[in-house]
């Protein structure tokens, strides 16, 4: 089988209404510190996210700085970054990162793009 390549990154901060605030002003920070597309602010859980979540679209060149920025940034909060191969289900599954504390993901809906 091919190695899958990988096209570009997603990260997925999760917050819930406690921390909702703080997850807004981590968005906005981010949006300022980097040159990326930002996704929507779901406060409700989102495909195979557990919890309220927004997603951080960046490319291959971004991923250091960005685990970087995120390790000394994220205030508490848990993010979750996977890399884009159209192999969803392996990418969020096999191949994800974790930065705080990991949540068990919803794979069910996710299918396999070979």
């Amino acid at each position: 089988m091919e190695t899958p390549q990988i096209r570009d990154w997603h990260a997925h901060v999760y917050f819930d209404a406690a921390t909702r605030d703080t997850a807004w002003a981590l968005r906005e920070r981010i949006e300022k510190s980097f040159d990326i597309k930002m996704g929507r602010f779901h406060e409700k859980p989102v495909g195979p996210h557990p919890r309220h979540s927004y997603q951080v679209h960046f490319r291959n060149d971004q991923l250091a700085p960005l685990i970087a920025w995120f390790t000394l940034n994220r205030g508490g909060l848990t993010v979750l970054m996977h890399p884009n191969t159209g192999q969803e289900l392996e990418d969020h599954r096999d191949r994800a990162m974790w930065l705080g504390a990991s949540e068990t993901l919803d794979l069910s809906v996710l299918t396999r793009k070979d």
